[in-house]
């Protein structure tokens, strides 16, 4: 059954341009062939681009979460410390993969809404041997960003540690300069502000990253960057790419290299903003603490007496717009849009609308 195209304004996956859709028809090659070969380095290059990074960048048949768990499998050996604020599910994630690799998380809690400051994880880190200070930049299931990345990587520095960073909701979307702000490894996805399908993990590797992986008992076989680093030397993936999703991402870097990263996170920050005062218009209370809200996800708690699921069913079934509820513990408490990608004022407007018009019919307004 095919089904009738509709609006995504979810956290991902999002909206697709047509070029880059266009290009996953593009015919198969040997991955192990001299036309790979050539596309793959120009590719990767892309990745570097986008990260903002000289460092080596590889590509990860993979979800995010697996780009992730990539960072953590090669670098933690068993009793290691490393350093996690958790404030949504998914930093809640990042803390549980380092306890599946034994190692040992310093758990900073942060109330939902919120994000850590520098002087909360310098705090957290003194007297103890960290390996890694470990961060979600952005929490997507609370709209929450973390400001002061750069000042936490001198933090990590100071003692010593890797740097990692899950920007996968955020890449693009908002500044990350992975090198000068001494990011080790950061991870980031395909279908997010990247704009392309997902399946694909994108990540950074600092130099500082290769000696921890010499002293480290890594478990890992699928995300071994060893081996991803001695076939890149050749301009390969030790395993079969999934090759369409790669000739997607490769016209979606593209894309992102035409309009300018600058430009690209300009778009995402003026769309966020006219979603942020369209929906307080509304009448609507925001989750996050306005010091840490995100330009990629936008929060919003349930109006009183109205489920969020019958929102999120009349944006969908009435107007052709798809939005997310809440995860975790926040679901059923509030309804979460994603400005990521192709977000432009169309997109916003016609968003607004359609919540605008769910709430209309469901009494809102009375």
């Amino acid at each position: 059954m095919r089904s009738k195209k509709q609006l995504m304004m979810i956290p991902g996956p999002t909206n697709v341009p047509d070029r880059v859709m266009q290009a996953m028809t593009r015919p198969i090659i040997n991955h192990r062939g001299p036309e790979f070969h050539e596309f793959y380095s120009g590719l990767i290059e892309k990745v570097r681009y986008a990260f903002q990074t000289k460092n080596d960048a590889f590509i990860l048949t993979s979800s995010g979460t697996g780009g992730v768990e990539c960072a953590m499998s090669n670098i933690i050996s068993p009793g290691d410390e490393v350093l996690v604020p958790v404030n949504g599910v998914f930093s809640q994630r990042l803390k549980e993969k380092v306890e599946v690799f034994g190692g040992r998380p310093i758990e900073v809690p942060i109330e939902w809404s919120k994000a850590a400051t520098p002087e909360q994880l310098e705090e957290a880190a003194e007297g103890h041997d960290v390996k890694a200070i470990a961060v979600v930049y952005n929490e997507t299931s609370t709209g929450v960003t973390m400001r002061g990345l750069k000042e936490v990587g001198k933090i990590a520095r100071k003692h010593d540690a890797l740097y990692i960073v899950d920007a996968i909701s955020i890449l693009g979307g908002d500044e990350l300069l992975t090198d000068s702000w001494g990011v080790d490894l950061c991870v980031t996805g395909s279908q997010k502000c990247l704009a392309c399908p997902p399946g694909l993990a994108l990540i950074s590797v600092s130099e500082r990253v290769w000696q921890a992986i010499e002293a480290t008992k890594s478990r890992a076989y699928y995300f071994n960057l060893r081996e991803m680093r001695e076939f890149q030397k050749r301009s390969e993936t030790p395993f079969t790419p999934a090759l369409s999703l790669f000739f997607a991402l490769d016209e979606a870097l593209a894309m992102l290299r035409e309009e300018g990263l600058e430009s690209c996170i300009k778009r995402h920050r003026k769309c966020a903003q006219t979603f942020y005062e369209g929906i307080q218009g509304l009448g609507l209370e925001l989750f996050a603490d306005e010091r840490w809200r995100s330009n990629t996800v936008i929060a919003v708690k349930n109006p009183a007496g109205i489920a969020d699921k019958d929102i999120r069913d009349l944006m969908r079934e009435r107007y052709g717009v798809v939005i997310a509820g809440g995860m975790g513990k926040l679901k059923g408490a509030m309804f979460r849009i994603g400005n990521m990608g192709i977000i432009s004022e169309r997109e916003v407007e016609a968003t607004l609308e359609a919540l605008k018009g769910a709430l209309s019919q469901l009494g809102h307004f009375k």
